[in-house]
């Protein structure tokens, strides 16, 4: 079976080109359910077409869950192939700027982050179906909310994770070839301020800005970024006023909270809630709200030990990889929360996330694809006595 699965992921090259095409050509901006369900379509097709067990999780406001199992041995736990579908580019972006390949690399929206791991974990699943599957079930999930925090997504993730064995989330490889062992947690907030609104000339002295307020707001929550803790605020995004001669009656910002160590969540975020919700302009008042999280990524034994099956797969291919820490956060976080190892980035390789010149390295889709099944085929080595 070893053989067989491999060499026949090796002959799917242009398969998976040709399905990473279709799918880079659907825009699937996160708020944009229709697009991101859409996707899902194609990627039942293929599920379809290779005789792969399917189900839909209904979710109302985002993107649906789509699961897809390969049966294993009864009783056995899960091996979990993760990714999501919705990408950060706005609709009529993949019109623009279509799928296309130049001198080894693919171009598109969402061609590295992360619509490759979508083909490779789907073409995975293909492939052990197609060669009598494996001791343990393999389950794909493929999710509709990343990019915003995994808002309507995160539990299902969550539970899924809780009865895996181990998981693989096939975020792109980092331009350097490595995968991802360590990632930051993360906390999406948004803080609305009220004032007084009053004619900034005639009546001055009746109002209460808020923009001031937020002003003085935005250099508190900077202040407390700590590099060397591992810790950064940014406010992203801000919005105020009515005219430049009015006192502003409203103001608000959206804040990027990163902190690396668990047990720095909490410190962070109680020295952010203080600045938004305390006010120092007399007559205003402020709120915040938290619009998404992620969970760090911090290795463990476990995790460890998968990434050492992985980097010797790798390895006896030629190919020498390592673990990186990224600041950016991925659904990898709630995984190794639910207590299930996991290891992220091992998607085809790329670069460039979230930009116009965001890229993917064509002949790592087959080798990617290789390296996690082989890994798989390698865990049904295990005794039950080993962590994994």
């Amino acid at each position: 079976m070893t053989n067989a699965v491999v060499e026949w992921l090796n002959e799917q090259q242009t398969a998976m080109l040709e399905l990473l095409s279709d799918i880079v050509n659907i825009d699937s901006n996160s708020f944009d359910k229709a697009g991101v369900d859409k996707v899902a379509d194609r990627l039942r097709l293929f599920f379809d077409d290779h005789g792969i067990q399917h189900d839909t999780i209904s979710v109302e406001k985002h993107g649906d869950a789509l699961r897809a199992v390969v049966a294993g041995g009864n009783g056995n736990q899960p091996i979990l192939l993760c990714g999501h579908r919705d990408t950060v580019f706005a609709d009529g972006e993949a019109v623009n700027r279509p799928f296309e390949v130049r001198d080894g690399r693919a171009y598109g929206p969402g061609v590295a982050d992360m619509k490759p791991g979508l083909v490779i974990n789907a073409f995975i699943l293909a492939a052990f179906a197609k060669f009598g599957g494996h001791p343990n079930p393999i389950v794909g999930l493929f999710t509709g909310d990343e990019e915003i925090g995994s808002p309507s997504s995160q539990e299902i993730i969550i539970s899924e994770a809780k009865k895996a064995r181990l998981a693989f989330n096939s975020e792109p490889g980092r331009p350097s070839g490595n995968i991802v062992t360590r990632r930051k947690g993360g906390i999406f907030c948004h803080c609305d301020v009220k004032g007084v609104a009053a004619h900034s000339g005639g009546f001055y002295e009746d109002g209460r800005s808020a923009i001031e307020e937020l002003a003085r707001k935005i250099q508190s929550l900077h202040a407390l970024t700590d590099l060397d803790r591992g810790i950064t605020i940014n406010v992203g995004l801000i919005s105020g006023g009515q005219s430049v001669n009015t006192v502003a009656a409203d103001a608000s910002c959206d804040i990027d909270i990163r902190y690396r160590a668990d047990a720095d969540r909490a410190y962070i975020f109680e020295e952010v809630e203080k600045i938004c919700t305390n006010t120092s302009v007399e007559g205003t008042s402020s709120e915040m709200l938290v619009k998404g999280e992620f969970h760090p990524l911090n290795p463990t034994p476990q995790s460890a030990e998968l990434f050492d099956i992985y980097c010797d797969v790798a390895k006896s291919e030629g190919v020498n990889i390592e673990g990186e820490h990224s600041g950016g956060c991925a659904d990898s976080g709630f995984i190794a929360a639910a207590g299930t190892p996991v290891i992220c980035g091992v998607g085809p390789v790329g670069g460039n996330y979230h930009r116009p010149d965001e890229w993917m390295q064509v002949d790592s889709l087959s080798e990617r694809a290789r390296f996690i099944a082989k890994t798989i085929q390698k865990l049904a080595e295990k005794t039950t006595t080993t962590s994994l």
